[in-house]
């Protein structure tokens, strides 16, 4: 009986690797598939051996995966080709994967096996975002970056970084995010605070949503046995103005889902005001201010922002115990600038070639329907 059977699927990515809100919507729409959600991460060896070099460590992406409010359990170090013994041995009715193609060092796809057998779903990649185009943003070293596409210099790096001899794959190839509504309201919890919730507030930038940032939230929803976690998020503008360079990388409504995404969040304020303010503390019945160890940057008037929180006794500064910055990434991308471009360019290379085979097939086909009517 369908209507009483536990189906579960497992959402197996090639990589997870620099996971992002793309990433975070693929599992969401996997989790509507079924009743439990188990997700295989692949180690640094099989990703070197498929992909290239992954920007982030395997035990970095096992927690990052973990921390996705959708994800019930992950597997980790799962095979690179997905087959019927390993949906069997961790009792998957079937596997889902974005509607794009995944291939092996070879040119194979990888779910060949399960998707000949009828055990495959999809669900939609989410436009505009990639890794290919978050690493040219960080490469790109301008203050506009997230809102000029179109710009010659940003061009010149997204065609480094997803562009192989044969043109663009429609999968690796960059294109704009339009932030919704709708979206907001699909990866957003939508429950209000309840009788005996201590509420925290946080804010920042939270850029290139990473591991520091879960281990932070992480160790702030254990400050309390019943924690309701608001996230304060601040504008771009604002961001840059106590960041600089080309910060951030990400704008306020790609931060917004990222946030969104991580179970220990349960709500999120977009353009909170940089300074933490008495009408902010009253307005969310605010019972604790949290920061972590970083430092806090003054305001414009060189005031500090967290002045008022201080007064009333409720600042908190938390040690996520995890040092990793939004910068230490960006410096781990420039560092590796070069075998990223090849990465990116070898795998873009093979999905082209997969491209024009499948375009081939239906020429052929085509053409043999035609015969077959005259």
């Amino acid at each position: 009986n369908l209507i009483s059977y536990r189906w579960s699927a497992q959402c197996s990515s090639p990589c997870y690797d620099m996971v992002h809100y793309g990433h975070s919507n693929q599992l969401r729409q996997a989790k509507a598939m079924g009743d439990y959600l188990i997700v295989g991460v692949h180690t640094d060896g099989e990703i070197s051996q498929h992909k290239g070099p992954p920007v982030f460590t395997q035990d970095e992406r096992y927690k990052m995966v973990r921390a996705i409010k959708w994800v019930d359990e992950i597997v980790e170090g799962a095979p690179y080709v997905t087959t019927l013994e390993t949906l069997d041995k961790y009792t998957s009715d079937f596997c889902v994967h974005g509607d794009d193609i995944t291939l092996t060092v070879d040119g194979k796809d990888t779910y060949e096996e399960v998707k000949r057998s009828g055990r495959y779903r999809e669900c939609k990649r989410t436009q505009g975002v990639s890794t290919t185009d978050l690493v040219g943003r960080m490469l790109l070293m301008t203050k506009t970056h997230h809102s000029n596409i179109g710009h010659s210099d940003y061009q010149q790096h997204t065609d480094n970084f997803g562009k192989g001899p044969k043109g663009h794959s429609p999968w690796t190839g960059v294109s704009q995010f339009l932030q919704t509504s709708q979206k907001i309201i699909q990866f957003a919890s939508g429950q209000e605070p309840q009788p005996g919730d201590t509420i925290i507030y946080v804010a920042g930038a939270f850029d290139l949503f990473h591991i520091g940032h879960v281990d932070f939230l992480e160790a702030v929803s254990r400050l309390s046995d019943k924690p309701y976690v608001i996230v304060g998020l601040h504008f771009d503008q604002e961001v840059n103005r106590y960041k600089g360079k080309n910060y951030p990388i990400m704008n306020v409504h790609e931060r917004t889902l990222s946030v969104l995404a991580c179970r220990y969040v349960s709500e999120v304020v977009i353009g909170a005001p940089y300074a933490v303010t008495r009408e902010l503390l009253d307005h969310f019945k605010v019972d604790l201010v949290c920061h972590g160890k970083t430092e806090v940057h003054p305001d414009k008037d060189g005031s500090d922002p967290y002045a008022e929180p201080r007064k009333k006794g409720i600042l908190h500064t938390v040690d996520s115990m995890n040092s990793l910055t939004t910068d230490s990434i960006v410096q781990r991308i420039i560092k590796n600038r070069l075998l990223f471009e090849a990465r990116n360019q070898k795998k873009e290379a093979k999905e082209m070639a997969v491209i024009q085979a499948m375009k081939r097939r239906e020429e052929e086909k085509g053409k043999e329907r035609a015969q077959a009517v005259l």
